[in-house]
């Protein structure tokens, strides 16, 4: 298997992963964790998800933007010589990165420590946060998907 191949294949699997990740949890698990937990199980319940899902995030937020930098300099020669679906796809990415950093290091944090003193109003308020945060990055997300499987035909 080549360098180029890997470093392709890592950076699909990095976007698909951490957007199926979101749509499943946006999608799937939230309104289930409504359904199913008072707001004290249910806040507990996302510390805990996040903290199994955000290291993943970490290392797909590394892995992104490092192969895809590898791929745009080693493949086309450069950003003057990719096409512009490689350059929203650039852009859509560091937004969705600068977004996910904020939710972690700010609302994150809050609902974490909100959690452990119990202060259930405000870890809500945290969470929904996160969930809006994790909707515009999801449908950036989608959007990147469809640009990177479809832009080179634009």
């Amino acid at each position: 298997m080549s360098l180029h191949s890997i470093a392709i294949s890592l950076h699909i699997l990095s976007a698909v992963l951490w957007v199926g990740g979101m749509f499943f949890a946006h999608q799937v698990l939230r309104p289930v964790a409504v359904q199913q937990f008072e707001p004290p199980q249910r806040l507990k319940l996302w510390v805990h998800v996040f903290r199994r899902f955000f290291p993943w995030v970490w290392l797909f937020v590394i892995l992104l933007p490092g192969t895809g930098y590898w791929i745009v300099f080693r493949l086309y020669g450069g950003l003057d010589a990719a096409g512009i679906h490689i350059h929203i796809m650039q852009g859509l990415g560091w937004l969705m990165i600068l977004l996910y950093m904020h939710l972690y290091f700010v609302p994150f944090r809050r609902l974490k420590e909100a959690v452990i003193t119990e202060q259930w109003p405000e870890a809500g308020k945290h969470l929904n946060q996160i969930r809006q945060i994790v909707g515009v990055n999801l449908l950036l997300g989608i959007v990147v998907i469809a640009v990177a499987a479809g832009g080179r035909f634009i």
